[in-house]
Formats: structure tokens, sequence, C-alpha cells
């Protein structure tokens, strides 16, 4: 826009006004900040990873962004077993994307670059040839705190690879090498977990020859810390058993650590011959004592055979079914306290009787809380006739973690079965007042 006056002899003039720069710099100011909400190569990479903390996805992602968006074909080698404390072996194919003549070039390429002189710590590119067309190849090392766990490999059809593209898989394997070394840490805390739970629960207590005891433990799927989630026995005096199943609020490491804490102060308690809300009474009050402890569910049963009666008390746990000989099941409905380390208190005891070749379940919250459904719609497929009479203790856990599709779980899931064999005769009976 032009602005015009006349000067006192009649002549017209131009006036000065800057609008039209002032536009053009505007114009281009616009240019520019459009340009910079483009997303450039970090910010797409970015986008393009973190669905899960595991390796293979994290390799799975990397060649789904390689390929086919800058460049024809993709494979992530990796280096090692895994984990962090297992970062040396042998190379290995974790993903690939394209066609697979060129996947089978892939792996040369790959081991050619680790072994480049002066080691794989910067980019390289390469001609291949397949028997036809050249082939031009981009080899990206995973490295993270100077530590090489891979390579990721493009490949082109004859074609150079873009200063654009170059770039984005650059940033890409980049930010794939720091997700690797997290997965690989994650995995070693995992399983160092797993492995303290397993030799925790392995050897639960000898109970009395008139149980038949089985026990599962099934860590979670999808990539999950294991959890807290813990089962027992207890012999006693007079042919009783305490029956235990506990979960640990949390997960990983020091979940298992907590857990092992409380499944060690229960068999000091549950060795003075308590009544099972007693038992609680007293651990709830010594995990209060120690504010670092994880609050913790758990459920107690102390089955006498010799009487045919069953005690429960559950400090905030879920309720155990009772199967009976023709194979019907019910929930029992235990009176819940608070979780152990409240402090609370406020137990109470239920004693029912349980009858020779009845099973009792019992069980972590996992075996039945599912994402989107009632927790109450799931006790209940528990419930009714739907076990064949006679069912065995080891049996029966096959057909429940079978029905509530426990291995899929998304959380860790302990289970007890203890099923009352016939009386022998002449066995030991408890006193009146136990």
């Amino acid at each position: 826009m032009a602005l015009f006056r006349k000067d006192a002899g009649g002549r017209v003039a131009r006036l000065r006004t800057g609008v039209g720069a002032r536009t053009t710099r505007l114009r281009r100011g616009g240019a520019a900040r459009r340009a910079l909400r483009r997303p450039g190569p970090a910010d797409r990479a970015v986008d393009a990873f973190g669905s899960a903390l595991d390796e293979q996805t994290v390799a799975e992602e990397l060649a789904a962004f390689a390929c086919p968006e800058h460049c024809d074909s993709a494979a992530v080698h990796l280096l090692g077993g895994g984990r962090a404390d297992r970062p040396a072996g042998p190379l290995r194919r974790v993903a690939g994307r394209g066609p697979a003549a060129h996947l089978a070039l892939h792996a040369e390429a790959a081991a050619r670059f680790l072994a480049a002189p002066g080691g794989p710590h910067r980019a390289r590119s390469a001609t291949l040839r397949s028997g036809g067309a050249p082939l031009t190849c981009l080899a990206e090392p995973l490295t993270a705190r100077g530590q090489v766990r891979g390579v990721l490999t493009a490949v082109r059809n004859g074609r150079s690879f873009t200063r654009e593209q170059s770039a984005a898989l650059h940033h890409a394997a980049r930010l794939a090498a720091l997700l690797l070394g997290h997965a690989r840490a994650h995995a070693s805390t995992r399983d160092t977990a797993l492995d303290l739970q397993r030799a925790l629960l392995a050897e639960p207590g000898r109970p009395h020859p008139n149980l038949d005891i089985a026990t599962r433990y099934l860590p979670a799927g999808g990539g999950a810390l294991v959890g807290g989630d813990w089962f027992e026995t207890v012999r006693l005096h007079y042919g009783r058993t305490l029956l235990v199943v506990g979960d640990v609020m949390g997960h990983g490491l020091d979940a298992a650590v907590d857990m092992n804490a409380y499944r060690s102060a229960l068999r000091h308690v549950a060795a003075a011959d308590l009544p099972p809300h007693r038992v609680l009474r007293q651990l709830d009050a010594m995990a209060a004592r120690s504010p670092e402890r994880r609050p913790a569910t758990c459920l107690l049963v102390r089955v006498d055979p010799a009487r045919g009666t069953a005690a429960f008390a559950s400090a905030g746990h879920l309720p155990p079914v009772l199967f009976a000989a023709d194979g019907r099941a019910e929930l029992v409905a235990v009176p819940v306290g608070p979780p152990l380390g409240t402090g609370i208190g406020g137990y109470e005891v239920l004693t029912r009787a349980v009858a020779g070749a009845e099973t009792l379940l019992l069980f972590t919250d996992g075996l039945v809380e599912r994402r989107g459904v009632d927790i109450d719609a799931s006790l209940e497929r528990l419930s009714g006739r739907w076990l064949p009479p006679g069912t065995g203790a080891e049996a029966l856990l096959d057909a429940v973690v079978d029905r509530c599709g426990a291995t899929r779980a998304e959380d860790d899931v302990a289970v007890l079965a203890a099923r009352v064999r016939d009386r022998p005769a002449g066995g030991d009976r408890a006193p009146a007042g136990g």
C-alpha cells in the first residue's frame, strides 16, 4: 500500500511509510514460523517410540519408523543378551522391514559396519549389490553413553539418502539406543525380582499329610515389573495347617523384598499358634512400626481336618472359594479388615465347617481383575457348578487358571489350593480350647 500528498506547489509526492517493507518481513516471518511448526526428524522420532519398555518393541518401532518412509528396507541388529548385566554377545537380527531379498544383505552389512576400522561410532554409507541394480546402504550405530548396543541398517534402491532422511535416521537411532539401555536395565531389575520371588515361593512350608497342597505363581506379561504376590503354608500342632496368600502393594524389587519381610514375620508370629485374626493383628502392628514397609493384603485360613473346620481372617484381601466334593463352588464371605501396615487393626475371624474331599482356593487379585470388567462379575465366574466332581488340587488349579485366563493377566497371580484328605483313623485331634 502507498500513500501520496500534494506539496505547497501542487506537486504529488509519495509518502515513505515502510508498510510494504514491514509486510514483506511479516510474510517472511510467517513462513519461518510455519517451518518451525513442522515437526523435524527428532520430533517425528520421539512420536514413533515408547509404546513399551522392552527391546523387541523398541527394535520393531525403529524399523517401522525407517521403512518405508525413509528407505526401501531396514533391519535392526543388536549385541548382547537383552539385559544390562549381559551386554556382550553375538550379533542378532531383532527386527526387519522390506523385501526378503534385501533383508538377507542386512546381516552382512551390519557385521561389516561393526568390524570397520575405528569402531562403529559414526554413520557409514556403502553401495551393495544383490545381483541387480546397486543398493545404497546407510548404517547407523545404536550408541548410548559410550556403549554400542547394535546397528540400524537402511537400504535404498540405487538412490542416495537425502540430508533430511539421514538426519531422521540418525536421531531415531540415538533415541532407540537410549530406550534399549532403559529396556535392558528394566529387564535386569525385573529378572532379579522374579528370581528372588521364585526362590522364596519355591518351597512353601511343609503342611500336614492330611492336606493335598498345590500352588501356582504366574508373573504378569507385557513387560510389567514383578509384584509382591506370595503364598505360604505353616504347619501347626494337632494336624492343623495355616494357609496364607498375600499381596504387597506395588511392583519391582522393593515389593519383592517387602514380601519376604512379611513372609518371615508371618512365620515367626504363626509359630505361637495364635488364631488367624490375632496373627493379622500382630503383623499389622509390626508393619506399622516400619514406615518404609509397603502395605499388603493378606488372607489366612487355619484348617483343622480332624475337627472338620476352617478359621478365616482377612486383611483387605479377596475372599477364598470353597469347592465341594461334587464340584460346586461358593465364595466364602470372610469379614474384611484393613490392609497390613495401616496400624488400624480390627480383624475378625470366621469359622465354618470343611468336610473331607473339599478344596479351598486362595488367590491374589491378578487372577480375577481385568481392565473394564467388574470385579464381582469376575469372582462369580469361579462360583457355581463348573468343575467335575472329585477334581484334585493340581487339576483344580489348572482348570482355574484356564477359566480365568490367568496366563494373560496384567498383574502377577499367586494361587494356592488345599484339598482336605480323608482323615486316617486315630489321627491327632486338637485340644478342646484350640
